[in-house]
């Protein structure tokens, strides 16, 4: 049933680029669940539609995903958040031009009984602490940035991925989802920090998951956008990725969204270069 919905989606995105088309003030966006999720991107569509005129359209998936649209040029630009997914995505031949445009960090969450004890524990710590324990982990399992970092995560703690262990959960979900998921289990769950303030407005600022670890420089989590290359995907929009991707690296929308908040709390940072 996957398969299809995910053929369906690229049906859909084909003939949508077929119908606007290089020269249309249509661009296509592949990008994340957190810049979704969080509401950030229909903030910043209608900043863009006031500014340039472009009308923004987008499909939200896991950073993974994200790339494989625009490798069967159904993007006319990416803004996804794994450097190592990115720069292969560069090697490759499908993007140019990457720019950073704004960061936030990752965050294990869990209960807050907190049974495996990673309370203040660093990203290698709690994780060797959750599968010595064996609680309850929620793994996108989705090739989304955040599921690329929790995969590095267990190797650096010295671990395989417990893949085949009961305690662990691949969701193969968005951030939410999985998140609810978590909850369901009473387990953790990595996510961004993003999500994590949008999960908490959502159970009205008294979430059943908690932060229970953070500020670990492995935490760091950059998001960039690359232009789709014409000369692999001749039909992309690319004079509006590249107005798109500059217009975003602007002082003004800069600003624009270090400002947006979440119940007060600040959910990307702005660092164009």
């Amino acid at each position: 049933m996957r398969s299809k919905v995910v053929m369906t989606i690229v049906f859909v995105l084909s003939l949508t680029l077929l119908a606007t088309g290089k020269d249309s003030n249509v661009l296509m966006l592949a990008t994340t669940t957190s810049a979704d999720s969080t509401g950030l991107l229909d903030a910043l569509a209608v900043e863009l539609k006031k500014d340039k005129g472009i009308d923004l359209r987008w499909t939200a998936v896991g950073t993974g995903k994200a790339l494989q649209l625009a490798r069967d040029c159904n993007a006319d630009v990416v803004l996804v958040h794994d450097p190592d997914s990115e720069a292969k995505f560069m090697a490759e031949g499908y993007g140019i031009n990457r720019s950073e445009l704004m960061y936030n960090d990752f965050i294990i969450i869990g209960p807050k009984n907190d049974p495996a004890g990673i309370k203040g524990k660093n990203a290698a710590q709690a994780f060797k602490l959750i599968a010595t324990k064996k609680v309850f982990f929620a793994s996108r399992a989705d090739k989304s940035g955040t599921h690329m970092l929790e995969l590095k995560l267990w190797k650096q703690a010295g671990l395989s991925v417990p893949e085949k262990e009961q305690w662990y959960i691949e969701t193969g979900q968005g951030m939410l989802q999985t998140i609810a998921i978590a909850e369901e289990k009473s387990g953790y769950t990595l996510t961004d920090r993003a999500t994590y303030i949008k999960y908490e407005h959502n159970m009205k600022n008294n979430p059943s998951l908690v932060i229970l670890s953070e500020k670990d420089k492995a935490y760091f989590n950059q998001y960039s956008a690359i232009e789709v290359n014409p000369d692999r995907c001749p039909n992309v929009n690319n004079k509006k990725a590249r107005e798109f991707i500059k217009w975003m690296a602007s002082p003004k929308i800069q600003k624009f969204i270090g400002d947006y908040k979440i119940n007060g709390k600040k959910l990307f940072v702005p660092n164009a270069k």
